[in-house]
């Protein structure tokens, strides 16, 4: 493992910890000598975590060599400074450092340097930390009958992953409420993807994607498909996940269809989960004042306006004085002969009810006077048996 070169340099390669030591040269009268110090670094699962994971770095030096104190400083894939925790050494060789929680930002080379005054030591060990995660937003707006596609990145392709792993996506309406699986999926340590469907409880496509994204489609969104979309991965035993939130938004009124002169309608905007405090819903007529503006307050799911003439009204949803969904709803007044039908079923309702009062208070009536001309004449009789009595006596 080792030459002398035509400038009497010597080489070593693959260098390993029992290579410390003293080297001699001598030639002729003169004597050289190079001490060389050799460090080794290991990092646990091979470098290769899922986020939260918490690797542990172990630096070696030779026994048999002169054992300098250390002072090592690590330095992040952005070259920032990390602060390990440096557990107990079990002998003076050995270090043994723990790293912080990690996270999908942390993918790169990362830097172990290493000092000492006596000897001087000043050394750079560079090593690799592979995250695997994804990368996409945690809340996805949509409205009712849309059409809308949930997309998960995973970065295995950028950090050049080389382990194969699997995972499944899941659905889960309410916190509460069962996990329905929609599909799982495997990808190969090729990074070729493969993905079944499972789930049955309402129509979606798996879409055709690259194999770093998992991706569905709903085609129609209806207001109960809201809730939690979880898509989770595996590798050797480890579990990270992603989650998407799907809020769905849809406006109604009551009561349904056109408005009728003189009559008042109420519109309604309302989302399928509570808004996040930086969200908010907002009812605001076209081309109408401040009066016309009505918004949602906190933790409310849906706002209310009530409207007494025709015009268009816009529902937004917006998030960072940002509009993310806008809905639109068109009230529209009612033909005159609906208004006429409308009182005419109004006036022959009232003339109903009064004809119904009437009745009711003529049978009630003609039974209180029945009942009091059985009375008189159970009364007659009793009399007339009295009477009758009273004769034969004498």
């Amino acid at each position: 493992r080792s030459e002398i070169t035509n400038s009497k340099h010597l080489k070593i390669f693959d260098l390993r910890l029992s290579d410390a030591g003293i080297y001699t040269c001598v030639y002729g009268s003169q004597t050289v000598s190079i001490s060389l110090h050799v460090f080794k670094l290991t990092i646990s699962s091979d470098g290769n975590f899922l986020p939260n994971d918490i690797p542990e770095l172990t630096l070696l030096q030779n026994p048999r060599h002169l054992l300098p104190n250390l002072i090592i400083m690590l330095f992040n894939n952005n070259n920032n400074i990390v602060q390990p925790q440096l557990l107990q050494n079990e002998t003076p060789e050995k270090y043994t450092l723990k790293l912080n929680q990690l996270k999908a930002t942390d993918n790169g080379t990362w830097t172990c340097h290493v000092h000492s005054n006596s000897p001087l030591i000043n050394q750079n060990i560079s090593f690799d930390v592979k995250v695997l995660g994804f990368w996409n937003p945690e809340r996805k707006y949509a409205a009712v009958d849309s059409t809308v596609t949930l997309s998960w990145h995973l970065n295995f392709q950028q950090i050049k992953w080389k382990e194969g792993f699997t995972g499944q996506l899941n659905w889960k309406h309410q916190e509460s409420a069962a996990s329905h699986e929609l599909l799982d999926f495997n990808v190969t340590a090729r990074g070729q993807k493969h993905e079944t469907k499972k789930g049955n409880h309402f129509r979606f496509e798996i879409l055709e994607s690259k194999p770093e994204t998992i991706q569905v489609k709903l085609p129609k969104v209806h207001f109960n498909h809201s809730g939690h979309y979880k898509c989770q991965l595996e590798y050797k035993g480890r579990y990270t996940q992603s989650t998407i939130e799907l809020v769905v938004m849809k406006v109604s009124t009551n009561p349904v269809g056109p408005l009728p002169r003189g009559a008042k309608m109420t519109l309604i905007c309302q989302v399928s989960r509570p808004l996040p405090s930086n969200a908010h819903l907002r009812w605001e007529r076209v081309n109408g004042t401040q009066m016309d503006i009505k918004k949602s307050k906190h933790d409310e799911v849906k706002v209310e306006v009530n409207v007494s003439a025709a015009g268009l009204w816009n529902c937004h949803l917006i998030e960072d004085d940002e509009r993310k969904i806008s809905l639109n709803y068109s009230v529209e007044e009612a033909p005159v002969w609906i208004t006429y039908v409308v009182i005419a079923a109004s006036i022959a309702g009232s003339v109903l009810v009064f004809v119904f009062a009437c009745l009711f208070i003529i049978s009630g009536i003609s039974w209180q006077r029945r009942r009091q001309r059985a009375k008189r004449m159970a009364q007659a009789r009793q009399y007339l048996l009295e009477n009758k009595t009273c004769q034969c006596q004498q």
